[in-house]
């Protein structure tokens, strides 16, 4: 235990620490402030100069929150956050590996019928659309 201590009198460790805590009281304030449905998709981050800025998920969010900023600011404020304006940043989230699609055949009997509606209207774009669609057996 002193050892942990000695290592968080470190200055540096030490300044990290502190602002660890600082932003753990601004994301606390910020979920007590900000609607229910909106809070997954959003973090509070530094304040600078007085300006808050918020990391959402996406643009609709964003906009989200951006029509709500003056009940926020005042919520806000009345926690204790000295705050006069709020940053709003999306944060683009690379895509997670899709799922694979499952493959979609049709049954022989199924590929036969539409096989022989797309003889009949062989040479029109519906008709080479159901011709490829034929060969999914």
């Amino acid at each position: 235990m002193q050892l942990i201590h000695a290592i968080l009198q470190n200055s540096a460790l030490s300044k990290m620490a502190e602002k660890v805590k600082e932003l753990t009281s601004i994301q606390k304030i910020w979920n007590e402030s900000v609607p229910a449905q909106l809070k997954p998709y959003t973090q509070a981050g530094n304040i600078e100069h007085k300006r808050l800025t918020v990391h959402v998920e996406s643009g609709a969010i964003a906009a989200k929150i951006k029509l709500l900023l003056p009940s926020l600011m005042s919520k806000l404020q009345k926690h204790g956050l000295e705050v006069t304006s709020i940053r709003v940043q999306v944060d683009v989230q690379s895509k997670q590996a899709g799922v694979a699609k499952p493959s979609r055949h049709l049954s022989e009997s199924a590929s036969k019928n539409v096989e022989s509606l797309a003889k009949k209207l062989e040479g029109s774009e519906l008709g080479d659309v159901l011709t490829r669609l034929s060969k999914r057996t």
